[in-house]
């Protein structure tokens, strides 16, 4: 199992930076070879399933989530969204926030906490960082892209 929080600023109003963060098929164009498929009608709600498919062919996986916390930002309160792993191959729970930050800019927090199947803990670290990785690179690509 692997922990990790990723914390970001981004020259947008908090509502704007929450629609980006949460308009679950772009987070397809953000992460290298993912698809992903909401499964209930919008809009997204606690209860929504969204199941990103990752993988290429027959070494492609589903990790299904569910929203469990859903809080969009208003004008005194931070947005919260919880998204928790259901899958048989990855499990765990991802949560997104935003907030105000310096300058008229929005603090966006996302943490996450990861467990792959059948992997020893052996490669904690290296998962850790990889997803460090992929998912920085999406949320810097979700908050860039309008």
């Amino acid at each position: 199992m692997v922990n990790f929080l990723l914390e970001r600023t981004a020259p947008l109003p908090r509502d704007e930076a929450w629609r980006r963060l949460t308009h679950w098929a772009r987070h397809g164009d953000a992460v290298p070879l993912t698809r992903i498929t909401v499964t209930t009608p919008e809009p997204t709600h606690e209860g929504t399933l969204v199941v990103a498919r990752s993988g290429l062919g027959p070494l492609s996986f589903d990790d299904p989530m569910e929203v469990t916390v859903w809080r969009p930002p208003t004008d005194d309160l931070p947005g919260l969204c919880r998204l928790d792993k259901r899958g048989r191959f990855i499990t765990g729970w991802a949560e997104l926030e935003v907030h105000p930050g310096p300058g008229g800019r929005t603090r966006v927090l996302w943490r996450e906490e990861l467990r792959v199947r059948l992997l020893p803990r052996l490669f904690d670290p290296l998962l850790t960082a990889t997803a460090r990785y992929v998912f920085g690179r999406a949320v810097n690509g979700l908050l860039r892209r309008p």
